[in-house]
């Protein structure tokens, strides 16, 4: 299949763009689900929840450890074939994790689905951008990264409905079907576009001492990091402002809120990619500033985490789009190191809010987010140059 330039220019290819849609869906799905079927999942694997969460923490593990190594081992593989190894992955961890009945086969497999997860997010954005014309680049990539916002807000709700109604391991048989038939439109609907020349390739820590490389970095550690120390302990900060009963209804509203946040970042982009950032980083500042003094008022935390939602759910592709942009030719390298920031995010949040939640109590949370994303928003402000320069356009017009 070839994408005329043209074409690329005026519109949205869809066709190539879904198979990006439902690659980063599946990633994410297949990362939380366990979540969801917790108690099932534990129960058949003859372990503790705690425990059982642990093939959790093995997928961001996964992730961590072979996400940089495997994309600079793979930098001249065509993208497509690389894409469809790592979606090949995904099959054969999910399906090994609805069969088997041994916690550590079903960790071993959840390490692989980890690793294919480190492939699929360092291809996403580099994919999406070069289907399309230089003026539909950002809205690309929020069409291509819209998956994890719609995976975390419905698909793993309707896995943990599915892993009541018909079983966890015939939720993850569904999740390696869907992935199958991904496999198919992939092959039908995505052009491969070629890997980087042997020449062109340059090591990893001269890309990270490109102008703007680190800044961004820097930025999307402290911006998950933050965001994971809240969402993750969200149930017992709501539970000690008294609002136990609300959880499931205050996270359905940060899930609209993202996909409304996709929405918007995807029209805007383009335009306004500056902007959006100092937005989503100061209104995720400004709305844990007010959790920190108001959080035991419904009306406040329903209204200041739908504004944590639209901050967080365009964030993603924002960032990642400021690191190619700084990185250029070197984008997919470049994107490794981001996906391994982002997943360091979440693991140091998970611990560090483990401990804070034990030693101080719910409110050191909100007060570590504050500390946090405050200084973050003014890195922001400030890197108009490189990291986020005062450019309308993500192609860099």
């Amino acid at each position: 299949m070839k994408v005329s330039a043209t074409a690329s220019a005026q519109r949205l290819p869809l066709r190539p763009l879904i198979a990006l849609f439902v690659a980063g869906l599946i990633t994410t799905l297949t990362e939380a689900l366990p979540a969801g079927v917790l108690p099932q999942m534990s129960r058949a694997l003859g372990v503790s929840e705690s425990v059982a969460g642990q093939t959790v923490t093995i997928y961001a593990v996964g992730t961590l450890l072979t996400a940089i190594p495997v994309t600079l081992a793979t930098a001249s593989w065509p993208r497509r074939h690389l894409l469809l190894v790592a979606l090949a992955g995904f099959v054969v961890a999910n399906l090994v994790t609805a069969v088997s009945l041994s916690f550590p086969v079903t960790m071993g497999a959840r390490f692989i689905a980890g690793a294919s997860s480190g492939v699929v997010w360092s291809l996403l954005g580099g994919y999406a951008s070069r289907l399309v014309g230089p003026g539909l680049k950002g809205r690309a990539m929020a069409f291509a990264m819209a998956g994890t916002p719609v995976a975390l807000s419905l698909g793993v709700p309707v896995g943990a409905y599915l892993g009541k109604a018909v079983g966890w391991q015939l939720t993850f048989g569904a999740v390696t079907a869907l992935t199958g038939l991904l496999i198919l439109w992939t092959l039908w609907s995505l052009p491969n576009f070629p890997g980087q020349k042997a020449e062109d390739r340059v090591p990893l820590r001269r890309i990270l001492r490109l102008h703007g490389i680190r800044t961004v970095l820097a930025v999307t550690g402290a911006f998950v990091l933050a965001h994971t120390i809240l969402y993750t302990y969200i149930a017992p900060i709501l539970t000690a402002a008294g609002l136990q009963e609300q959880v499931q209804w205050i996270l359905l509203d940060f899930g609209i809120a993202s996909i409304l946040s996709i929405w918007l970042t995807g029209v805007l982009i383009d335009r306004h990619h500056r902007k959006l950032v100092v937005l989503s980083t100061a209104l995720f500042a400004v709305a844990a500033g007010v959790l920190a003094v108001a959080a035991s008022s419904p009306a406040v935390d329903y209204v200041t985490v739908a504004a944590w939602g639209l901050a967080f759910g365009g964030a993603a592709t924002l960032l990642q789009s400021a690191l190619m942009r700084a990185a250029g030719k070197h984008a997919d390298a470049a994107q490794s190191s981001m996906v391994t920031t982002w997943n360091l995010g979440i693991g140091l949040g998970g611990l560090a809010g483990g401990a804070l939640l034990a030693g101080f109590g719910p409110e050191s949370l909100i007060i570590a987010a504050v500390v946090l994303l405050v200084p973050t928003a003014l890195a922001v402000l400030l890197a108009r140059t490189h990291a986020f320069p005062a450019r309308n356009s993500v192609s860099g017009r």
